[in-house]
């Protein structure tokens, strides 16, 4: 395999051993697929570093770590290398760690092996749960900060949250409901893809409490499950659908909406409106196609920068930053989708 960076560093980028990566690179027996599969990446990576590798100043390792459909950690880190050129106050190697699900086992051991080979920062994207939480106070003992990413963690002692006001963005869908619903009673259904993300939770919860204030004579039906991925979240659907009456709209805040879209019509409902969350391809279609209404939107380029600063931060290489470092929530129509989708 061709190469021209040293064997230690394709292997800290990799986290891989250096033996182990010596095997692969001179196509020995006894490498896995996977394993192969990682220096791939791990020579692309560095590659694609070495370009902004004119900016002047220090290497640091951050680690992206995300449990989300495909569809949107594509999204997280084509931001990341998109924003690395404007951060200059590091040079930032970012390492991969992209999983659809991890059970909260997986996540810990993640960030321990993380811990052991040590890093300058992780950007975490997890369950606010308390293994987990653990986890980001053992990190952030270690002098790793940890940034989280659209979902905090707020009882781990991390170093920030960076993403969406997601209390805000549930107002925002409640205040457009209530203005868009004709009727004097009526359901709206909700879908969150996991009970322990806790930006959903913040979501769910303030859009109930709101909207209810302003229609209460609303049923809010809540389906959880499915993390985000079709198959899971339809059947999820069906399952929740067999006793509805009627749905006259959706408030979507974990994805899957394609899946939602065919379970309704299914089980024979056409609700008249529908808001979900996140630009991503999925949801891009969907919108153009008038399949669903309303996107709330946040901008993951200003996020991704904005992680990386708060990870300077705690290096003494940028000013001290804020515990919240909050994104407006934009709302998408099919009339001003923005010209550049991360």
């Amino acid at each position: 395999m061709t190469h021209r960076f040293p064997i230690k560093e394709i292997a800290r980028q990799s986290g891989l051993g250096t033996a182990t990566v010596d095997r692969v690179l001179n196509d020995r027996a006894h490498v896995s697929p996977q394993t192969r599969a990682r220096v791939e990446a791990a020579l692309a990576e560095l590659e694609a570093q070495e370009r902004q590798l004119s900016a002047r100043g220090r290497r640091m390792f951050v680690d992206v770590v995300v449990e989300a459909p495909h569809r949107f950690s594509r999204q997280v880190r084509a931001a990341c290398e998109a924003v690395l050129p404007d951060v200059t106050e590091a040079v930032y190697r970012p390492r991969f760690l992209l999983r659809e699900t991890m059970t909260e086992d997986e996540i810990v051991a993640a960030l321990a092996r993380i811990k052991k080979r040590g890093s300058q920062g992780i950007i975490l994207k997890a369950r606010d749960v308390s293994t987990v939480a653990g986890a980001v106070k053992d990190l952030e003992a270690a002098g790793i900060p940890v940034v989280t990413l659209v979902t905090d963690i707020p009882q781990s002692d991390r170093s920030a949250y960076v993403g969406i006001d997601n209390t805000k963005a549930g107002f925002t869908a409640a205040y457009l409901l209530a203005n868009l619903l004709p009727e004097p009673t009526g359901t709206v259904l909700t879908s969150r893809s996991q009970e322990t993300f806790q930006g959903e939770a913040e979501r769910f919860f303030s859009f109930r409490e709101q909207f209810l204030s302003l229609r209460p004579n609303y049923e809010v039906l809540e389906v959880t499950g499915g993390a985000g991925l079709s198959m899971k979240t339809k059947r999820r659907f069906v399952e929740g659908l067999e006793n509805v009456a009627s749905v006259d709209a959706v408030y979507s805040m974990g994805g899957g909406n394609r899946a939602i879209l065919d379970a309704l019509k299914d089980t024979g409902f056409a609700p008249r409106h529908f808001i979900a969350h996140d630009l991503d391809a999925d949801n891009l279609s969907l919108l153009t196609q008038g399949e669903i209404g309303f996107v709330l939107h946040h901008d993951l380029h200003h996020d991704m920068r904005q992680a990386l600063r708060a990870v300077s931060a705690r290096h003494g290489l940028f000013p001290k930053t804020d515990l919240q470092l909050l994104s407006d929530v934009q709302i998408i129509t099919p009339y001003n989708i923005p010209g550049l989708i991360g």
